[in-house]
């Protein structure tokens, strides 16, 4: 195991913190020896068969071209619970984890209508139907390949979650009418200015359609989403959104000038505004 360690160290230390690189190893370790983080840490001294250095050799090199770990495993932690990712969504956030624990704190007793606009993976409706038993789940993305991802993470984490085809942009929604309880999202908010200063990591890899948005209209997604939850929301319904730091307050305008109230911009544990709630008034 130590060969391997040093394999790995020796091939991403130019490109990677020392904390970094021990997490990636304990992930790569775990994945392909098949030991949980305990078992790791107590066979240190374990020998790796020639397949195996070969396989963690192969992931090194696609490492040092940049690939996020989480696609080239397959799968990644969100929140507890497993889920498979590849190029077709995005890399679920600690960020988001935080928003999912916001609804959740709002929510733990009831047995919400819930609604997940640009779903990707499902990390976030299948967190809250996980740990909201008896609540109504739906899930819209415009990807057909996201939805087939977010279905088999539903089914890998034992949830029943409905997840639909929908475009926001050309207003392409599902023909039943529910109403909900809640609305959340996490849609694209980076600006295409702010591209050049993002890792290649996420650049090269990750979907530009869950990403980014036009400098001369960042909001669009917001403005959209929150049109939506007005015909949608139930009375006193709530929407969550994970923002752009530096929209934070324009956010809370615009939904301001859509006449929800109570809103609410909350900070990260980074100290950043990169969520927002707001009430529809009944």
């Amino acid at each position: 195991m130590q060969v391997a360690k040093k394999l790995i160290a020796d091939g991403l230390s130019k490109l990677y913190s020392k904390t970094e690189i021990e997490s990636i190893t304990k992930l790569i370790f775990e994945k392909v020896l098949g030991l949980s983080r305990l078992q790791v840490y107590l066979n240190q001294q374990q020998t790796i068969s020639a397949t195996n250095l070969a396989q963690i050799k192969e992931i090194t090199e696609r490492l040092k071209q940049f690939e996020p770990i989480q696609y080239i495993l397959g799968e990644t932690e969100f929140y507890g619970m497993v889920f498979k990712v590849n190029r077709s969504v995005l890399v679920p956030r600690p960020e988001t984890e935080e928003l999912v624990d916001w609804i959740l704190s709002d929510y733990r007793k009831l047995k919400p209508q819930i609604l997940d606009i640009g779903t990707g993976s499902g990390c976030i409706p299948i967190s809250l139907a996980k740990n909201l038993p008896g609540s109504n789940v739906q899930g819209w993305d415009v990807s057909e390949d996201a939805l087939t991802v977010a279905k088999e993470n539903a089914a890998l984490n034992h949830v029943e979650i409905d997840f639909v085809y929908a475009d926001v942009i050309t207003a392409i929604f599902p023909e039943n009418q529910n109403k909900y309880d809640l609305i959340v999202s996490n849609p694209p908010y980076v600006t295409l200015s702010e591209q050049p200063q993002m890792l290649r990591n996420v650049t090269e890899y990750e979907p530009e359609i869950a990403l980014f948005v036009p400098d001369n209209d960042a909001l669009v997604f917001y403005r959209l989403i929150a049109d939506i939850a007005i015909s949608r929301l139930n009375p006193d319904g709530k929407i969550y959104f994970e923002i752009n730091e530096r929209f934070g307050n324009d956010v809370v305008g615009l939904l301001e000038s859509k006449g929800f109230i109570n809103i609410i911009l909350k900070k990260d544990m980074n100290g950043k505004d990169r969520m927002v709630k707001a009430v529809l008034k009944s």
